[in-house]
């Protein structure tokens, strides 16, 4: 099948064509005719599976007949809504609908939190067709009365099960109660939980449900690997794989905010290129640390969960768990940022003994047994390398004593008496007479060494004062 039996307006043919797309993939080839039909979609796919043009391309050629190069705002109110929980998961899908939709004069923008609101208030108030937002900047425009959603007939929630994790359900109520109840809605999920399924009763009318795996599934691709290691002994052990197996770029999760930045400051101090991204950091800092990422300036990547939903890296080699997430669907998300676009990757776990109920959770989730490893040349019980040993004075070889000549005897009056004796040694005495050579004895009270010098009455001349002010005290004569 190709983009062309999808009955893609010639536009968006073009767009993806530009992209170098050939084949639908398989969320695509099903999602992209049920959208067209103006179906509610409750979809159920993984990062990395063309799930975002599944539900771009289909949603810009609803909206083509729209399409005008007016510059009255009148004439571009906001048509689809696409809701998103991360500022870098708004921003990637919004790249996405730049590129999909540049044959087409349709305008779009999206807005997020942690920048300044004033040129996203300038964009809104100047007409756009199509939002891309998190929720709950949306509802910062909306109470400024910058932007209004009464003529919303496409609304898209985009890994909602990450928006629910993150307690966004009460904004997004408030949200549903802003848009037409006459609408078009797709939901979008990595898995399908009781709150899933309650939350697409609310918004969905008679869904229809498309469930694809993805086209190589994370375990053809991606190779697991559990290090079993003591929690102090972690640090190290990480340094050490990025260093042995000389690692240019890996992505580290971690669960909370301030734990990735105490790790990302002990790789640098561990002579390793490290930065950490979450939620606390400023999004200039975020995009930062993203772009040096993707760019090889840093090595290694220390993320939480929520902020790592929208790194896109098509080629990312290694994903380490430094900690093990609390639900096994997290995990299914960590390793979903490897083994990308065909490509193999790597998923390793560095597990302590209070983590392996957490390990057994995933296992059964990916039914199979994840393999244990040893790390070579490290000690995980002392927490550091081991380096070869080296040879001591004590342990090298002893060498077998030579075989000397036994040595003649000497006359017996030449060894009592040698022919040069030592002269006995002269005394040493001081000006006062004692002799330093005789062993110590008390000085006696006439000697004059046990005579104390007498102690001068009158002020004593310091001529050092003068170099610190003062005056020395002359003589009179």
């Amino acid at each position: 099948m190709s983009f062309a039996d999808l009955n893609l307006i010639p536009e968006l043919q073009r767009a993806v064509a530009d992209e170098g797309y050939t084949e639908p993939t398989p969320i695509q080839a099903k999602a992209i005719p049920a959208v067209l039909e103006r179906r509610d979609i409750m979809g159920c796919a993984q990062t990395g599976t063309g799930k975002t043009a599944g539900f771009t391309l289909p949603m810009l050629q609803l909206l083509a007949p729209y399409a005008n190069s007016s510059p009255s705002p009148a004439r571009h109110p906001v048509r689809a809504l696409i809701l998103t929980p991360t500022r870098e998961l708004a921003a990637q899908v919004s790249d996405s609908v730049r590129t999909y939709s540049k044959h087409l004069k349709l305008r779009s923008t999206v807005v997020y939190g942690g920048v300044d609101m004033t040129p996203q208030t300038k964009a809104l108030r100047e007409g756009v067709d199509i939002l891309i937002a998190t929720p709950g900047r949306l509802l910062d425009h909306v109470q400024q009365k910058s932007v209004s959603l009464g003529q919303v007939e496409i609304l898209i929630l985009d890994e909602a099960d990450r928006m629910l994790d993150m307690g966004f359900l009460p904004d997004i109520r408030r949200i549903m109660g802003l848009i037409p109840t006459q609408r078009q809605s797709l939901l979008f999920s990595a898995t399908f939980s009781e709150d899933i399924k309650k939350l697409a009763n609310q918004l969905l009318r008679n869904p229809l449900l498309i469930e694809v795996a993805r086209r190589n599934a994370p375990a053809d691709l991606v190779e697991h690997q559990v290090y079993e290691t003591p929690a102090a002994s972690k640090r190290a052990l990480l340094a050490h794989l990025i260093r042995s197996r000389d690692m240019k770029q890996v992505l580290v999760f971690l669960r909370m905010k301030k734990d990735c930045n105490k790790l990302a400051r002990e790789l640098v101090r561990d002579g390793i290129n490290a930065t950490a991204i979450h939620s606390d950091r400023t999004q200039a800092e975020r995009e930062l640390a993203l772009a040096d990422f993707k760019e090889g300036r840093t090595t290694a990547l220390v993320a939480t969960d929520i902020a790592a939903r929208g790194i896109d890296i098509a080629e990312l080699p290694f994903v380490i768990n430094y900690e093990l997430p609390y639900t096994p669907e997290d995990y299914v998300h960590r390793i979903g940022r490897t083994g990308r676009a065909g490509l193999p990757g790597e998923a390793i776990s560095l597990m302590s003994p209070d983590e392996e109920r957490l390990l057994t959770e995933i296992e059964k989730l990916l039914k199979r047994a994840i393999p244990r490893k040893t790390p070579d040349n490290f000690d995980l019980d002392r927490g550091r390398e081991q380096r070869p040993r080296r040879e001591t004075r004590n342990e090298a070889p002893r060498r077998e004593p030579q075989q000397t000549a036994p040595a003649t005897p000497r006359p017996a009056a030449q060894a009592q008496t040698p022919a040069h004796s030592p002269s006995p040694p002269k005394p040493q005495r001081a000006s006062d007479g004692f002799d330093f050579s005789k062993p110590y004895q008390p000085a006696s009270a006439g000697s004059p060494v046990a005579q104390k010098p007498p102690v001068s009455q009158g002020r004593t001349r310091r001529p050092a004062a003068a170099l610190l002010g003062g005056l020395a005290v002359k003589d009179k004569k």
